[in-house]
């Protein structure tokens, strides 16, 4: 699983070193990873085959001339870039995607189990005391249903 928060400082030529923890989980096909435009969030999205492999079955799964299929292979297989590791584990980030979302000098890369993403520093400073007060406030409303559970159940 792809786990824990990185800041690492993007070079001129775009370049980041991947955490080794990383790179080990991408292993597969290819040396590398594949990125792209994050449809959930204002970042970018990666991850190994397997990352591939799930969006490709989502897609798959769906009938051909479905516009949310045909939204998918746009956001994701369209702006897919396969990103080889060189010699010191980094990865060169694809220019559009920097200027898509900000990354100029330090970005963040943020482990989410089978994937990760990389984002501008402040918009993720951002982004996570906003997960985290919303993971706060359903965890609160899920711990107050399970106990609404146990209380009808018992009686």
């Amino acid at each position: 699983m792809f786990l824990s928060t990185f800041e690492k400082q993007l070079d001129a030529k775009r370049r980041i070193v991947v955490p080794q923890e990383f790179r080990a989980l991408a292993a597969g096909p290819f040396d590398g990873v594949f990125c792209f435009p994050s449809i959930e969030a204002d970042c970018i999205e990666g991850g190994g085959k397997a990352l591939f492999d799930r969006y490709n079955g989502l897609i798959e799964e769906l009938d051909f001339g479905d516009p949310l299929r045909s939204a998918l292979e746009t956001s994701v297989l369209g702006g897919m870039a396969r990103l080889s590791f060189d010699t010191a584990g980094r990865i060169t980030l694809p220019e559009t995607l920097c200027d898509m979302f900000g990354l100029t000098d330090w970005v963040v890369v943020v482990g989410l189990g089978d994937r990760f993403q990389i984002w501008q520093r402040e918009a993720f400073q951002a982004h996570r005391a906003a997960q985290r007060e919303l993971a706060r406030e359903g965890l609160a409303q899920m711990r107050a249903q399970q106990r609404a559970a146990r209380l009808g159940g018992g009686q």
